[in-house]
């Protein structure tokens, strides 16, 4: 049972959930996603107290899924379920973030510890009296785990979790009792913000890989850099962009690393996914005697199928915990420490500097008919969005033909993409889009969020526009209308009813989730000229209100390198050994 301190032994004290959502406050949370539960309605009512405001999802998936879109904008999100039934409804999101490195606290409340240490028979358990069996399935896909049950060690286990969650960019699992909410603890604390710096390597360590890189890059006769994304989750960005400019190295990224790179820069080459890589750009790639990868991530997806053929000969990999420079390994160097020495001693009289293709927005010929009756197609609509978007624009791409598609897409200048392509659980690019939103309105509403799904993706968690009508944010949301899962066909039964879908009219659903006297519109998309017009309409393009255009595919169109990637897939998964 939850013990009480003293408070003449306090020095400051505060109730316990206050000192968590302070914390979360300081860190740049404003709004917590989730659902209430009875077991964290009391926690809930401290949200509004301490600056933030309560999102209040559609169900625990989508709130999940918003708050990983929430973080890969704010740096941080907050989520707020309740035991059982509503944590394991979360749970598929907790993964994709643990998977693609995404910071989410997720905030449990739980029975009270008194009834709990009773081993009582209560709703939302599995009629055992085990209360931890659900914490340990969170442990998996948690780097940090913080069950708050006494007063006199929680402010320490908080900060600590919170700590974890922002250096390691992986969610963190606290669970919040009833009988804790208002406990009080030791406030002394919060006069001191959280140390959130990165670790410091190890001086000795870093001079000799420093030496060891600095001597193969500038013997390199061809070297280039190749952006992932964890040079994104780890915060490295900065770093990134200098060397990429500084260098004038051509430069490419992963499918996972589109929008890591400015891609308005002359070195920028387009993206490297083995057989999936954007036109000239595999040969060149492959052809370099030196390539240094900066937070890679090499699944199958992200490299077309395991089509990526870069020799580990010629190859130094920078990572959040370690560097490899061919087949030595150089652990604790961490690519931030690393990378700003290798900027600042980088000699670029000695540096071999080879010309690179160059990646546009430019429509095949054959594609650039637009007569009236020209049907919507996969290589003519991704780098036609290409030419719509405007710089720092947030762009989502669903599992599935936009994933894909997006590869052939030229940047503008700051463009955040948000995508899942390692965990690739179908439907998270709408709950992702609420959370993304609503950061972009926090931070002054000058970016669009602008979403790409597919039909059959959308119909998985659509009810979440009603929570972006509700807290009024405007993304343009494009569902890719293609009677089905498209990426599944490909993979397996073409023309077979289980990747079929009952179509929808869902450019009505704006009016269903409660649009009412909200300025808000529905499109509708079949030809090209329809939507080149729709592009060049500058009401829909100044993304005032919230915008849903039904965009029509042919059935069975999809981006070469979904194809590519499917068929490698439909490959391994039929392998007997």
């Amino acid at each position: 049972m939850a013990l009480d301190i003293n408070s003449s032994a306090i020095n400051a004290p505060v109730d316990l959930a206050e000192y968590l959502f302070r914390r979360l406050h300081e860190v740049g949370v404003r709004a917590v996603h989730g659902l209430p539960g009875d077991y964290n309605l009391v926690a809930l009512d401290y949200i509004p107290k301490n600056g933030l405001n309560w999102v209040g999802n559609c169900n625990e998936l989508n709130a999940g899924y918003a708050a990983d879109g929430y973080a890969r904008v704010k740096g941080i999100a907050a989520l707020v379920t309740t035991f059982g039934v509503g944590e394991l409804s979360a749970l598929n999101a907790i993964a994709g973030a643990y998977s693609e490195y995404v910071p989410v606290v997720h905030i449990v409340g739980t029975p009270s510890t008194i009834s709990q240490k009773n081993g009582m028979l209560l709703h939302h358990t599995l009629g055992n009296g085990d209360f931890n069996v659900f914490a340990n399935m969170s442990k998996e896909v948690s780097c940090a785990m913080a069950k708050l049950d006494d007063p006199r060690t929680a402010p320490a286990m908080i900060d600590h979790a919170i700590r974890q969650c922002y250096l390691q960019s992986r969610p963190v699992y606290i669970t919040l009792p009833t009988d804790m909410v208002q406990k009080k603890v030791e406030g002394e604390g919060l006069k001191t913000p959280l140390d959130l710096r990165d670790l410091v390597n190890d001086k000795e360590r870093e001079d000799y890989a420093l030496d060891i890189v600095l001597k193969y890059l500038h013997a390199a006769k061809k070297p280039i850099i190749l952006v992932d994304a964890c040079a994104a989750r780890h915060r490295v960005l900065a770093e990134v962009h200098e060397l990429v400019q500084k260098s004038g190295l051509p430069t490419f990224v992963a499918p996972m690393g589109k929008g890591a790179v400015d891609e308005t820069l002359s070195n920028y080459g387009g993206v490297y996914a083995g057989d999936g890589s954007n036109v000239g750009v595999r040969e060149f790639v492959e052809s370099s005697d030196l390539v240094l990868t900066i937070g890679s991530i090499k699944s199958d997806f992200n490299t077309a199928g395991f089509t990526y053929r870069i020799s580990q000969l010629a190859t130094i990999d920078f990572h959040s915990n370690r560097t490899s420079v061919r087949f030595s390994e150089y652990p604790g160097v961490r690519m931030k420490g690393l990378l700003r020495r290798v900027i600042d001693q980088l000699d670029l009289a000695k540096l071999s500097v080879s010309p690179g293709p160059q990646a546009s927005n430019a429509i095949e010929g054959s594609e650039q008919d637009m007569s009236r009756d020209q049907l919507i197609s996969q290589a003519w609509l991704w780098p036609r969005i290409g030419q719509w978007l405007r710089p720092d624009d947030i762009v989502i791409t669903e599992t599935g033909t936009a994933n894909f598609g997006i590869w052939e897409t030229r940047f503008p200048k700051d463009v955040l993409a948000i995508s899942q392509v390692l965990w690739g659980s179908i439907g998270y690019s709408v709950g992702a889009t609420q959370g993304a939103a609503l950061a972009a309105k926090e931070d002054g509403g000058r970016r669009r969020t602008i979403l790409f799904v597919g039909d059959g993706s959308f119909q998985l968690t659509c009810q979440e526009i009603s929570t972006m009508i509700r807290h009024d944010t405007t993304p343009i949301i494009f569902v890719i209308c293609n009677d089905g899962y498209t990426i599944e066909r490909y993979i397996h039964g073409m023309d077979a009813s289980y990747n079929d879908i009952q179509p929808w009219k869902n450019k009505d659903l704006l009016e269903v989730f409660g649009a009412g006297s909200k300025n808000l519109k529905s499109y509708q998309v079949r030809t090209k000229k329809e939507l080149h017009d729709l592009f060049d309409d500058k009401e829909f393009s100044a993304a005032k209100a919230l915008q849903l255009v039904e965009l029509y595919i042919p059935k069975k169109d999809a981006p070469r390198a979904l194809k590519l990637t499917a068929d490698s897939s439909a490959k391994i998964n039929s392998r007997l050994a």
